[in-house]
């Protein structure tokens, strides 16, 4: 379980993080959904141990994430980026090998052990016919998840994802995020930023809404995302649409 309690960060005098608590456990989907600059980056940061100078508590499995070396931060929590633009065209499995380099001691290299988690993980995710392809040369939603496996090959159980969908097209945005729900069957803990909050609706089992530094709601999307929290978070108004089918919830703009 990651919990992050009281949570204050701030770049010289220009507070950025001025309360922020909230927890995800295993087999859960928290998305956390806010307005640009409100501190979603910020906050990942901190939890990755990338930011010093904060203040409050976070803790993974009860443990504070100071007290642990980064090796061992990275054996508990692994980051997927946006994108990843490699300096060199990278085939797919060496892209997902590079995730197990955590477990490595010295100058140790991957070896083929380290190659055949590389190649579970790719398998995982059903992409196992890629990983010989050239990196570079697939589609979006293919390197998302290929980061994603790089992720699962790191060994880590807790998934911190930095608007993982957003520069995708919505097939793609739904492939990944379907990939994501099956991850916490499995007992993964995901933790994305999204500004999606439909997709939230749909995917996530709760969300957290952040606004100026502070968190101003937690809970299951069902409960929380209505006209209202919509409108304190992105400062536009909006109606609830009910889906025919009942199985989602949809939003359009009051113009």
């Amino acid at each position: 379980m990651l919990e992050v309690n009281h949570l204050r960060f701030s770049y010289g005098k220009n507070p950025v993080l001025r309360d922020i608590h909230f927890r995800a456990v295993s087999g859960e989907m928290v998305c956390i959904l806010g307005p640009n600059g409100t501190g979603k980056s910020t906050l990942f940061k901190c939890m990755l141990g990338l930011l010093r100078g904060w203040d409050g508590k976070i803790a993974l499995n009860g443990e504070d994430i100071r007290q642990m070396k980064p090796g061992e931060r990275a054996k508990k929590m692994a980051y997927i980026p946006q994108a990843a633009n490699p300096a060199f065209a990278y085939s797919v499995l060496d892209m997902v090998t590079m995730g197990t380099t955590a477990g490595l001691h010295g100058l140790r290299v991957p070896g083929k052990k380290e190659r055949t988690i590389a190649e579970a993980a790719l398998e995982k995710l059903g992409i196992g016919h890629l990983l010989e392809r050239d990196y570079t040369s697939l589609s979006g939603g293919e390197q998302q998840l290929v980061l994603i496996a790089r992720a699962l090959a790191q060994g880590s159980n807790t998934l911190i994802m930095d608007e993982p969908t957003s520069s995708l097209d919505y097939g793609n945005q739904v492939r990944v995020e379907l990939q994501l729900r099956k991850l916490t069957e499995e007992g993964y803990s995901i933790i994305q930023s999204m500004h999606n909050p439909e997709q939230a609706y749909l995917f996530a089992d709760r969300v957290v809404g952040l606004r100026d530094g502070y968190v101003i709601a937690d809970g299951s999307p069902k409960d929380i995302l209505n006209e209202e929290l919509i409108e304190k978070l992105y400062r536009i108004s909006v109606r609830k649409v009910d889906a025919e089918d009942g199985k989602g919830r949809f939003f359009e703009v009051i113009y």
